[in-house]
């Protein structure tokens, strides 16, 4: 490994020919500054323009590299003026078609000229064309060539166009690609070392001729890359773990007094499984460091109960706990719970939405100012300014992944007093797979929930095509004659064509009209909230028959009487929250059932899914199919917090690196602690302040 000082590596994109401050700017919202960072901005695909095809021999789908002669010109007039040419080349021919075009290229583009051009061939009136192919205009005499190598075709922004960054790429590959430094040493993975960073970094922007993408070369490649980001996200997790034990935080012992009397007021007893984590949090609490643990457990499977217990612990020693939710009525459903659990002990619970007004919010932000309140639920609301705790220790987040990472982070940050940081529970309702975990919460202790509450009936699971929906409706009506209820749910809460999806609203009037004996409501996320919660508690009461929901009711909700689901366009929702969906019913006594209903035809992904969902209700089973389907980014939620938006790792794929990751994150900590932080910068940037949420 070279010894080195500042390298060109380092040195701003300003440096390069042709970049000013407009292509700056746009280069940062990708968040490419350095030359390295341009290095390490990889393609997520390949265009083959190795080879010129003849227009004869094109063909409907095809992505091709051809030449010709334009033959015709013509504009369209009226309201999309359209340019659309001939071009042929003795073999054939074929149009192209620009919708939005300019003058110079009116000038330009005329009868006579020759050109090459690159895209997708589609089917179109007059036969086959291209749309806004990527095209050359060819010299007098200039012979058409095809490229050296495959074409790399790398993530863009608003302006940005992929010519001009190939060419930056380019640049940087001739320029600095000798000065970088490999930052794994040469003994880190034995024998089996795979390609040096350069020759790995040369393969992948430049595949020579004749390599595809899926060749052993490019394979090995990506592995060397993804092998390097794996380990920078692991040891950026893991240095956030050492310094979070290196702050001090207030140390709790659980009043057994309390504890008892809460344990013995619930009408129903504890899972062995839940009692082994209650123990966890309890040793994690009387440390005198922040307790940084996620609590995982299928849907039912009584995490809000473990983290009651959490909370009276923090409650006993004088703290405040406060519990953020993703949505008001799970919020809610939260502030319900706990009053009916801590009010008879003489703990007062608060709840702060984004509809608390005047002098209700005033109210609740003074109590919860001087003490007087001792719990605080909410959602993102607990994250303004105005809202202060007088002594925050212990901070429950329920389903963690859709909150984003400032928002989590804003919230710790409210209980730094006095040199204490308060203690973080994370619940999710959303198993997670052992690769995510290693690599996606390498900072938190985990604990699992991996037993079912006693009366939790499995969900039998049906797959229909909506031309059905006529017989679940007569089905239904049997049903609630037996004193069931009923949940309805559709995806959409008003109608779309170009979706398909049925909208709640006609889906409330179909039913009316099909089952005019039975008493139906509706629900959905823009109802007023005392007017959600007056259905929800009619629900919960037994009063309605019917609910039909849009998918508000995921997560929060618990009537044990309803123990049938219909999920109207299943084929549009992704695994989890089909699942989260289903294990609203089997809360109670008695068959449950859950009818997923999808609008054929069925495209491969969705038919895996649904025939996943009919074959297990495992969570964790459900949980790692999601992974192989969706990927970690959108399992995580990360796709929208930054938290762990991968370049090239995939985690489903990528699997089997992991064991070798954290050998070799031990031994860099060991022997080469310097090494560490340039790999975290290099593959992490900015997103590293981020680790801190």
């Amino acid at each position: 490994m070279k010894n080195a000082g500042p390298t060109q590596t380092q040195r701003s994109i300003a440096n390069l020919k042709g970049v000013g401050a407009q292509t700056l700017k746009k280069l940062e919202r990708l968040g490419l500054e350095s030359i390295e960072d341009l290095l390490f901005h990889l393609p997520h695909r390949y265009e083959d323009r190795t080879r010129l095809i003849p227009l004869a021999n094109i063909r409907v789908g095809d992505h091709a590299l051809v030449s010709g002669q334009i033959d015709s010109v013509h504009v369209s007039q009226g309201h999309r003026r359209t340019l659309a040419l001939r071009i042929s080349d003795g073999s054939g021919h074929l149009f192209l078609r620009f919708f939005h075009h300019t003058q110079e290229q009116r000038r330009v583009l005329i009868e006579g000229q020759r050109l090459q051009c690159f895209g997708e061939v589609r089917l179109g009136f007059q036969g086959l064309e291209l749309h806004h192919p990527d095209l050359t205009l060819l010299a007098q005499g200039q012979t058409p060539e095809a490229e050296a190598s495959l074409t790399p075709v790398y993530p863009l922004t608003e302006g940005l166009h992929q010519k001009s960054l190939r060419k930056l790429i380019g640049q940087a590959l001739n320029t600095a690609l000798d000065d970088l430094i490999d930052w794994l040493p040469e003994d880190s993975l034995g024998s089996e070392r795979p390609l040096s960073l350069k020759t790995a970094l040369q393969q992948l922007h430049a595949p020579r001729a004749g390599t595809p993408p899926d060749s052993n070369a490019m394979v090995m490649a990506r592995e060397r890359l993804v092998f390097e980001e794996l380990l920078a996200h692991h040891l950026s997790l893991s240095r956030f773990r050492l310094r979070v034990q290196n702050q001090p935080a207030p140390p709790m012992a659980a009043n057994t007094q309390l504890s008892q009397q809460f344990e013995a007021a619930l009408p129903f007893k504890l899972t062995q499984a839940q009692q082994r984590v209650i123990e966890e949090l309890g040793e994690d609490l009387k440390r005198p460091w922040p307790m940084m643990r996620l609590v995982q457990g299928d849907v039912g499977s009584g995490k809000t109960v473990v983290a009651a217990f959490a909370a009276l612990t923090a409650i006993g020693e004088g703290y405040q706990v406060a519990i953020m939710a993703p949505t008001e009525l799970l919020a809610e459903q939260h502030a319900r719970s706990f009053e009916h659990w801590l009010g008879p002990l003489g703990i007062k619970v608060g709840l702060l939405s984004g509809k608390a007004k005047g002098e209700n919010r005033r109210q609740s932000l003074e109590a919860l100012q001087t003490g007087h309140l001792a719990l605080m639920v909410g959602t993102h609301a607990l994250f303004q300014e105005e809202v202060q705790f007088q002594k925050l220790g212990l901070v429950i987040i329920d389903e963690q992944h859709r909150f984003g990472v400032h928002q989590r982070l804003a919230l710790k940050e409210k209980g730094q007093q006095n040199g204490l940081a308060p203690h973080q529970l994370i619940m999710t309702a959303t198993p997670i797979p052992r690769t995510l975990a290693m690599i996606g919460y390498a900072d938190l202790d985990l604990s699992i929930i991996d037993e079912r509450p006693p009366g939790r009936t499995p969900v039998k699971t049906t797959v229909l095509p909506a031309s059905r929906k006529e017989d679940i409706i007569g089905r239904i009506h049997d049903w609630v004659r037996l004193g069931r209820q009923v949940y309805w749910v559709c995806t959409l809460i008003e109608e779309s064509e170009m979706l398909q999806a049925e909208a709640a609203e006609n889906a409330t009037e179909r039913l009316k009209n099909a089952l005019p004996a039975l008493r139906i409501a509706l629900i959905h996320g823009r109802l007023k909230g005392a007017l959600k919660e007056a259905v929800m508690a009619s629900f919960k009461e037994g009063e309605i028959d019917i609910l039909v929901a849009t998918t508000v009711i995921e997560v929060g909700v618990d009537v044990p009487n309803a123990s049938l689901m219909v999920i109207e366009n299943a084929e549009r929702l992704g695994l989890a929250q089909l699942h989260q969906l289903r294990g609203r019913v089997g809360r109670g006594p008695g068959e449950a059932h859950c009818v997923l209903v999808y609008q054929p035809p069925l495209g491969e992904t969705a038919r895996e899914r649904l025939a996943i969902l009919r074959e297990t209700d495992d969570g964790f089973v459900i949980a790692e199919k999601d992974l192989e389907i969706r990927g970690p980014g959108e399992l995580l939620g990360t796709r929208q917090t930054g938290q762990i938006a991968f370049r090239v790792a995939d985690l489903s794929r990528d699997a089997l690196l992991i064991d070798r990751v954290h050998q070799t994150a031990e031994q860099l900590m060991r022997d080469h602690p310097s090494h560490g932080d340039p790999l975290i910068e290099r593959w992490l940037g900015q997103a590293v302040q981020f680790m801190e949420a």
